[in-house]
């Protein structure tokens, strides 16, 4: 997400999708709430190396559940702790490991703490630190360039330039993801790099502004060929591209193209993200005038399933005749508060449908997090969070 409102494949076939949110997988698989065993390999959900270096489609499939490190390293006010979160420390990345979690994805603000275009050394090193205690533990991290203010897309721009992709940001685009590509090149295929979040360009037509996939395309382009060349391990491993505002119905279009990899085929992944629907997701309180949109406290009638079953459809469509599989790098319902609380079973039922379709289709569910479902000490889950890793046998 952008500053968070939440403080808030292989081949595969779309039928698939269509009875998901009713399905529950057996329960006489583990429990993820297990918490011994030796941290380095995971005693829950080992990740495996049996499959091809960077191969997307084997990977997606030991991604397992994921969660992100939400409102931390991508802070653009100090960085780390700006929003209230804690240092990140090994014990809380083990935590994870031992809790079910094969997958961490860290945001990262990498504009607002670079020098001159540079980023800071101890700001790479650390990001460096956190990746290896991850992968140390057994899972997958993914890296990205986060929202950091909205540089990538020009949100504070002049009005000139707002939401168009201009050859500053070109130039710096291209300069940031060489900078990370050759600090990572050490690293191993156990990371994915992802090239950016939640970005959507426009351009003006006949005097309205559209939606610019062009743009869109063509950062996810020079993304892929940049780390390509970072050396290394970059030359190989399993790359995150971003879909068009991370949505599912704007990216599932043909305006929407997958890059180029000089890699071969099969080492991409698209990153999109779900909150929908958005009253129950994350509106906090009522909303609009004069027609009021109040927030949802409960999620899971015949008609909100079908609809989330449909935007699921959807994406299984487009991710089998693109192929190329799906992270779904966010998504999450916030707890409310006050007269807006949300029942607990409704959220236990959202989540846990998002993730057995995203099970389903081979993808990987990656939960927004920041403190709310995860504890930022010891990695465990809310109750809420391991009701839904227990009946999904995670």
């Amino acid at each position: 997400m952008t500053r968070s409102l939440l403080t808030s494949f292989c081949h595969f076939c779309p039928v698939a999708f269509v009875a998901f949110a009713t399905c529950c997988v057996e329960s006489g698989a583990r429990s993820a709430g297990g918490t011994g065993g030796h941290i380095g390999t995971n005693p829950v959900n080992p990740v495996t190396d049996a499959s091809p270096t960077g191969d997307a489609a084997t990977m997606a499939k030991a991604m397992g559940m994921g969660v992100n490190i939400g409102n931390t390293l991508e802070n653009t006010s100090s960085w780390e702790t700006g929003w209230g979160q804690p240092l990140i420390t090994q014990t809380y990345i083990n935590g994870l490991a031992n809790h079910g979690i094969r997958t961490v994805r860290v945001p990262v603000a990498w504009d607002t703490y670079a020098v001159n275009g540079v980023i800071q050394t101890d700001k790479m090193a650390r990001v460096h630190q956190v990746v290896q205690w991850i992968i140390d533990a057994d899972m997958y991290a993914i890296v990205n360039i986060h929202w950091d203010n909205g540089w990538i897309h020009n949100e504070h721009a002049d009005a000139s330039i707002r939401y168009q992709l201009t050859d500053d940001v070109r130039a710096k685009f291209t300069s940031y993801w060489t900078q990370i590509a050759t600090a990572f090149a050490d690293v191993g295929d156990h990371l994915v790099l992802e090239s950016m979040n939640e970005e959507s360009f426009q351009v003006q037509v006949d005097g309205a502004s559209k939606s610019d996939y062009a743009a869109l395309n063509e950062l996810n382009q020079t993304f892929v060929n940049t780390v390509r060349d970072g050396g290394g391990a970059n030359e190989s491993r399993a790359l995150l591209i971003a879909g068009y505002n991370t949505d599912i119905g704007r990216t599932c279009v043909d305006a929407f193209k997958v890059p180029n990899d000089p890699a071969g085929t099969g080492k991409l992944f698209l990153s999109l993200h779900y909150y929908d629907p958005y009253t129950f997701c994350i509106l906090a309180t009522p909303t609009g005038t004069p027609a009021i949109t109040f927030p949802a406290t409960t999620w899971g009638t015949a008609d909100e399933q079908a609809a989330q079953r449909s935007s699921f459809n959807r994406l299984a469509a487009f991710s089998l005749a693109r192929n190329i599989p799906v992270i779904l790098g966010e998504f999450s319902v916030t707890r409310g508060s006050g007269q807006y609380v949300r029942d607990s079973a409704s959220r236990i039922l959202w989540m846990k449908s998002v993730a057995s379709a995203s099970f389903a289709g081979t993808m990987v569910p990656v939960l927004w997090d920041t403190g709310t479902d995860v504890n930022r000490i010891d990695g465990s889950l809310s109750p809420d969070f391991q009701a839904v890793m227990t009946q999904l046998g995670q």
